[in-house]
């Protein structure tokens, strides 16, 4: 049995914080299973169904750490280069077929999972949960033009673009939404 599906959004991720020597192989594995194969799997479940049709969205949620791979969370930059890797080169293995393969790549934004993170600093500062998401990206991600944390609407805007029939040539794409952190022109 097909179920056809228009968009395909791979959106399932786990983060944290922890030192290299830290990290053991289980949670190596952990990181690889949740935010790589989760993606890899569905999009082989789903896209031959887009081919089909000759129509479909496919978009891998990477992360500007992703480029730009946070030393206090090797493992989660590993798992978020490689879904540019596999986005990159599903576009192509897909190419002509109407089916578009893209990744979009946050920078730090205000998502429930960096709120629960930061709800410690926050209660004990007293600030507002967006003004100690921006002073986390001022001293974590420096490199950050928007000096703030992104809002999840400001990244769920890039995604309905990639999703969108006026995203029709665009494909194998690394759709940055980051603020700026990542350091390039290009």
């Amino acid at each position: 049995m097909h179920i056809q599906l228009d968009n395909k959004i791979n959106n399932l991720g786990i983060f944290g914080p922890k030192d290299f020597y830290e990290i053991p192989d289980e949670e190596w594995q952990q990181f690889f299973d949740v935010n790589i194969m989760s993606g890899v799997r569905l999009a082989r479940a789903y896209t031959p169904t887009m081919v089909e049709a000759g129509w479909g969205r496919v978009v891998f949620l990477s992360s500007e750490s992703g480029l730009n791979i946070p030393p206090e969370m090797i493992h989660y930059g590993m798992t978020k280069t490689a879904n540019l890797s596999i986005s990159r080169g599903l576009a192509k293995r897909l190419a002509g077929t109407g089916v578009t393969v893209n990744a979009v790549l946050p920078g730090p934004t205000l998502s429930e999972g960096v709120q629960d993170m930061l709800a410690d600093q926050q209660a004990k500062s007293g600030k507002s949960m967006e003004q100690v998401a921006a002073e986390f990206v001022q001293q974590a991600r420096p490199s950050s033009i928007i000096q703030r944390a992104a809002t999840v609407e400001e990244v769920a805007n890039m995604v309905v673009y990639a999703v969108s029939e006026q995203a029709s040539a665009t494909t194998g794409a690394a759709l940055r939404v980051d603020g700026g952190v990542v350091d390039s022109i290009a």
